[in-house]
């Protein structure tokens, strides 16, 4: 072993359960199953002959020679990540790298993303939809669009979009036959998605009922909100995934009550960035946009228009170490 280095997948299946201290996360963050990353973290205790992890619990724990190799594992991963993207941005300075989760993607950024490319047609946006972590250490990633407390220690994060939930539906569904009151909504299907939680919604209503247990649960929740587009169900919609579809009529708005997310949607980025060339104007675009949407969408009186200046320190936080934003 000692004149040949281990393979890069078996490294970074390491580094990601190490960070992790669990195979399963390891593997939601590298998109590869549970026994891929065992395989390979097993293949490297072959090799070096000593151990590296250990069960404890439902995780793991790293043995005194899988701490040490991980900090070094670490270090090396960051190093080459810091080489790698240099090469890239200057064999391509025009291109801007954005990750944001599918369901943003498919119902927020995709429809309105045509407007700059057309203004900005020396900008090539690579956009990457994935739920999974985006490290800007690791990862071919410049900017995120995340959806959450907007604290993300090492890097910059700028407010950009509140959230409101309400039921919604088809108005095709049950042969037009929708529920007059809340407590009506127990003789239907209720569609869920996963950290979207019903039970909110239900005690604004006052109704005193637990989170829902039966009816159809999916991932993402774009993918909730075609299935009540489809008339499957009565969804609890995001205002940010609603797109025109209340507008336009293929959804209908259920009752009066509205509440808040507590997670809202930040522009998150490495400091180094700040004053990007490429950055600037999607920042604008970015906010352009939302600005443009709450002038006309539901509830106009309780969005904060997001911070225009970008060495603002209005509507930014910054933390001292880290770099993974999720």
């Amino acid at each position: 072993m000692a004149d040949r280095l281990p393979p890069m997948q078996a490294l970074r299946a390491f580094d990601a359960a190490a960070r992790a201290r669990s195979l399963t996360r390891a593997a939601e963050t590298l998109n590869l199953t549970h026994s891929a990353i065992s395989h390979q973290i097993k293949a490297l205790e072959a090799d070096f002959g000593v151990r590296l992890i250990e069960r404890a619990g439902r995780g793991i724990r790293l043995t005194d020679e899988g701490e040490r190799f991980a900090s070094r594992v670490r270090a090396v991963l960051s190093d080459l990540a810091d080489a790698v993207r240099e090469v890239t941005e200057r064999a391509n300075p025009r291109q801007l790298r954005v990750s944001v989760m599918p369901s943003f993607a498919a119902r927020w950024l995709l429809p309105r993303i045509g407007r700059f490319f057309a203004a900005h047609p020396d900008i090539d946006l690579d956009v990457n939809a994935n739920n999974a972590l985006a490290d800007f250490r690791r990862d071919d990633v410049d900017v995120a669009i995340r959806n959450g407390l907007g604290d993300w220690p090492g890097l910059t994060s700028e407010y950009v979009l509140d959230d409101f939930y309400f039921p919604v539906c088809s108005p095709r569904l049950d042969n037009g036959r929708l529920p007059a009151r809340p407590a009506e909504l127990a003789q239907y299907t209720l569609l869920r998605s996963e950290g979207d939680l019903w039970k909110p919604w239900f005690e604004a209503a006052g109704l005193d009922w637990p989170e829902p247990s039966r009816g159809p649960t999916f991932s993402d929740s774009s993918h909730t909100m075609q299935a009540a587009i489809e008339g499957q169900g009565i969804a609890l919609a995001r205002t940010s995934l609603l797109g025109d579809d209340v507008r336009n009529g293929v959804l209908i708005r259920l009752f009066d009550v509205v509440v808040p997310s507590p997670r809202k949607y930040f522009l998150v980025y490495p400091p180094r960035l700040a004053d990007s060339p490429k950055l600037a104007p999607f920042r604008q675009w970015l906010f352009d946009e939302v600005a443009a949407e709450q002038r006309g969408s539901f509830p106009p009186d309780k969005r904060k228009s997001p911070p225009r200046n970008p060495s603002s320190a209005k509507g930014k936080r910054r933390a001292r170490k880290g770099g993974r934003v999720g």
